[in-house]
């Protein structure tokens, strides 16, 4: 069985910066897509940025391109989402996800194609 563990998340000041991990375990990391979404009190969870098994395709939600990078170490099982110039707005629960590859990074965005989850961990960025 898949299992997912994050860590990272913090209180930290507007326009500091945060380094999400999420660890994988229980299967071939390789055969799986991984994504990171994020839900704030109130608010439905939110797409934030995904890869692709190989790494060499992230994708990324409009609202945090060019401050989020995803990647992933294949070596180690982890995907990771640094946070740059956090906002108020990025106040939230952040969750992993795995997704078993298809073969295409189509639909990447969509939660329905994430199978497993993790707990959370939760980033608060204070203005």
């Amino acid at each position: 069985q898949v299992q997912l563990v994050e860590s990272g998340g913090g209180l930290v000041q507007a326009g500091d910066s945060l380094r999400l991990s999420c660890v994988f375990s229980g299967d071939t990391f390789m055969d799986y897509h991984m994504g990171w979404f994020r839900q704030a009190p109130g608010r439905a969870r939110e797409f934030v940025a995904a890869i692709t098994p190989s790494g060499r395709t992230p994708i990324y939600a409009g609202s945090v391109k060019g401050r989020f990078t995803i990647a992933r170490d294949n070596a180690k099982n982890t995907v990771f989402l640094q946070i740059d110039k956090l906002e108020p707005v990025d106040t939230a629960g952040y969750y992993c996800a795995a997704g078993e590859w298809r073969g295409s990074s189509l639909g990447l965005s969509n939660a329905a194609n994430y199978g497993f989850w993790g707990q959370g961990t939760q980033v608060t960025a204070s203005s």
